[in-house]
């Protein structure tokens, strides 16, 4: 059985997309933060990590990419899965019982548009597996908590309203992190198709990122996203994270040629196949 690091618990969505990736049970090292579970992946305690990095409503994880800049690891996979937030209960609660509800801010305010037809009590928690967990641990006849449905079967409650979120279209892309050095870090250009990652660095001067851009034309490459975020070392100045998608390896490989011809300091997070929804 495989070992997967995951930000959360048993019975989060993290949780959710390592087992689907396996195809069936992992064994979960559930950790606080986001670089504790790149730093369990460096340290080889797992075999490999999850990692979520956008959601389709809220955006980026700035910090992630951070993360991966700084640590050794590789994006080898990723993932989309579709959330749905259930409302639960332990065994033989009725909604009419109901006096308060649990679970994380981001998953309250996902649901709000039902959770605004009652008067319940909102109580914000670190996570919604946890709230799950410690459901099934109170005996609560009066609390309900919002998670996923692996919680609820881990943790034996009832869903006693499925889907209650307000958006139906809500996705959140996580990405497998695997172990490399960081010395021989360069991923090897698939023959076919596939999706890179990558970062590039150009100088603050005017027309620098139009010129750099310029690099991927032609090439027939698919920039699926292009995000800015900061370097702390350097105000003002930004590194731009990209995500392209190829249907021939070696024309990312002549994409990265031409950036490193006008001295772009590019560094390639990972290469790996387009993911699927789950």
């Amino acid at each position: 059985m495989k070992r997967v690091a995951i930000q959360g618990y048993r019975g989060s969505f993290h949780h959710i997309v390592a087992e689907a990736i396996e195809g069936g049970e992992v064994e979960i090292l559930a950790c606080d933060t986001f670089r504790e579970v790149a730093q369990a992946v460096e340290q080889r305690r797992v075999d490999y990590g999850i990692m979520a990095i956008e959601n389709s409503i809220a955006g980026s994880i700035l910090p992630n990419y951070n993360i991966l800049q700084n640590c050794n690891v590789h994006i080898t996979g990723e993932a989309y899965l579709r959330i749905r937030q259930n409302l639960m209960v332990n065994r033989g609660v009725r909604l009419e019982d109901i006096r308060e509800v649990e679970s994380h801010q981001m998953a309250l305010l996902q649901c709000t548009d039902y959770l605004d037809k009652y008067h319940w009590q909102l109580i914000e928690s670190a996570d919604t597996a946890l709230s799950a967990e410690q459901l099934q641990a109170s005996g609560s006849r009066t609390k309900a908590v919002i998670a996923s449905s692996l919680a609820a079967e881990l943790f034996d409650l009832d869903i006693i309203a499925p889907d209650i979120h307000t958006t139906r279209d809500n996705y959140t892309r996580f990405l497998r992190l695997d172990y490399c050095e960081r010395a021989n870090s360069e991923p090897t250009p698939c023959e076919g198709s596939g999706k890179a990652s990558l970062y590039f660095k150009i100088n603050n001067t005017s027309g620098s990122l139009y010129e750099t851009l310029g690099c991927f034309e032609g090439l027939n490459l698919n920039m699926t996203k292009l995000q800015s975020y900061p370097i702390p070392t350097e105000p003002w100045h930004y590194l731009f994270h990209t995500d392209m998608e190829f249907e021939e390896g070696k024309n990312f490989s002549q994409a990265i040629e031409r950036l490193r011809m006008r001295d772009v300091e590019v560094h390639i997070y990972g290469i790996y196949q387009k993911g699927e929804d789950l």
